[in-house]
């Protein structure tokens, strides 16, 4: 065992131990943040029009400011985007992160001295934690490869603008640049294509044992890798590599093909990281979700998703959710967002400690009838089809058709990208199918009640989704294809 790998044992129980000490005081330690928050904003611009100076307890603070999204505080954003200071936070802003809204354009987000900090610890300690569960440490001894967004900067303004990933990685420890890849050269390509034609040539000879990246443009680099080397598996080209960390989609509709190219099953680590913040972490192989993290810098709230967009929502704090039920997450921030919807619905599947799984976006759900599926039920369907029949899926997208077709019945129609070309779907669509109808209950009756018929699949041809996704000038980074919609308009752009 390197010397990296034994000094970072004993480093990973201590992370773990300060951990605990938090996440076993869960409610004493949003208390905690709450009141640091709001103590620090009372003389902001935002703080003096929402009477911050009187908000002592959360009930005051649900009272005296509303939940909204960008647009809700785009006044403010725009003020701060022009450099003015003691807007939405004390001072200005380090960063602004750009992310692309579906609505409102390009955002803004904030990111201050007093976040960014979090967004290189949560990393770190999801990281430790696994070294300290598992004993396993021998991986960063070796090279580490994370595919991400350029670090170029805009400096055009008064604030730097960049992507997450990329304003990350001006902040990436020392101790951890020895090891990792891909230059800064390779990093700042801007064309995906020719930058995974570039990380391929820079790592195929490297001892690669962790690799992280967002699922589906880790497997655009995995295909490229073994076109390019000859060979048939990662595991012949990278023989050390032993841990995946992903985020910002749902690892299991990749696992099978992501297995299938590497060879093997190894360790994975998921992340919830945010421009908005880094919110969970995995932090158990043997338990299920990611650990909310409560100290650091964010108070979150929840509304019940079936409640969200009504005219009296209920809104609680963490004091007030309830296991496996869907909530929109809501935060407030050391960067300046109040109220601040962030888009993503999650369930909680632990107390002790409080655990989340993602399940979907709030806009992103299929409920032409009724019906009402989201993100996690079609990610488990698609999931535990491919496991059942071996047919490996490379992307898919769901989207209802509501007007009848020759007297048939309306249906959900899934364009599927499938690994191999030309295959007779007719089986996987009966089992994928069934599990819909087990997952969701409203889908089931719908068939039942002779609403709907069975689900249709459209194969996609090879590369399509990737063909789609670069029309739309979102290949690779950060981006991410909505898996379910409801309309039309992607999966007849697909076809």
């Amino acid at each position: 065992m390197g010397l990296k790998a034994s000094l970072s044992k004993p480093f990973a129980k201590l992370a773990v131990k300060n951990v605990r000490k938090w996440s076993e005081k869960p409610l004493e330690t949003q208390e905690a943040v709450f009141l640091s928050l709001i103590a620090a904003a009372r003389k902001t611009a935002f703080g003096k029009d929402h009477d911050f100076e009187n908000i002592h307890n959360y009930e005051d603070f649900k009272k005296a400011v509303p939940v909204h999204d960008y647009e809700g505080l785009r006044e403010y954003a725009d003020r701060v985007k022009k450099g003015e200071e003691d807007v939405l936070w004390p001072g200005k802003p380090i960063y602004l992160s750009k992310t692309s809204g579906t609505t409102s354009g390009a955002k803004y987000i904030p990111i201050t001295k007093e976040s960014i900090p979090y967004h290189i610890q949560a990393a770190r300690d999801a990281i430790l934690h696994y070294i300290a569960e598992t004993g396993k440490a021998d991986f960063v001894n070796h090279k580490m490869i994370f595919l991400q967004g350029s670090p170029e900067l805009d400096t055009s303004g008064p604030i730097p603008v960049g992507r997450l990933s990329g304003i990350v990685a001006h902040h990436v420890p020392g101790y951890l640049q020895r090891n990792r890849l891909p230059s800064l050269a390779t990093n700042t390509i801007d064309d995906w294509e020719t930058k995974v034609d570039a990380v391929c040539d820079e790592t195929l000879k490297q001892r690669m044992s962790l690799i992280s990246g967002i699922p589906p443009w880790v497997q655009m680099y995995f295909e490229k890798l073994i076109e390019k080397s000859g060979k048939k598996s990662i595991k012949e080209i990278f023989p050390d590599f032993s841990l995946f960390i992903y985020g910002g989609v749902n690892y299991e509709p990749y696992r099978h093909t992501m297995e299938s190219l590497i060879g093997k099953r190894i360790d994975s680590i998921e992340l919830y990281p945010a421009s908005e913040g880094f919110i969970a972490y995995q932090d158990s192989q043997k338990e299920e979700g990611m650990l909310l993290l409560l100290n650091s810098g964010i108070f979150y709230e929840f509304i019940p998703a079936e409640e969200f967009g009504t005219a009296n929502p209920t809104r609680v704090s963490l004091s007030g959710v309830e296991l496996n039920k869907n909530y929109v997450l809501v935060l407030n921030t050391n960067a300046g967002l109040w109220g601040y919807n962030i888009g993503d619905t999650v369930r909680f599947v632990s107390s002790s400690p409080y655990r989340i799984v993602v399940t979907g976006r709030i806009k992103h759900f299929t409920s032409a009838f009724g019906e009402h599926v989201i993100a996690e039920e079609v990610e488990k369907a698609i999931a535990f089809a491919s496991e059942k029949t071996g047919i490996e899926v490379v992307e898919f997208h769901l989207a209802p058709q509501t007007e009848s077709i020759n007297g048939e019945l309306p249906f959900h129609e899934w364009a599927i990208e499938f690994k191999a070309q030309g295959i007779d779907s007719v089986e996987f669509a009966t089992v994928l199918n069934s599990k819909m109808t087990e997952l969701n209950s409203y889908y089931k009756d719908l068939l039942e009640g002779k609403m709907l018929q069975a689900l249709k699949i459209k194969p996609i041809q090879k590369d399509g989704f990737q063909n789609y996704m670069k029309s739309q000038g979102k290949l690779g980074g950060q981006n991410k294809l909505p898996r379910l919609a409801n309309d039309r308009k992607i999966i007849e752009e697909l076809k």
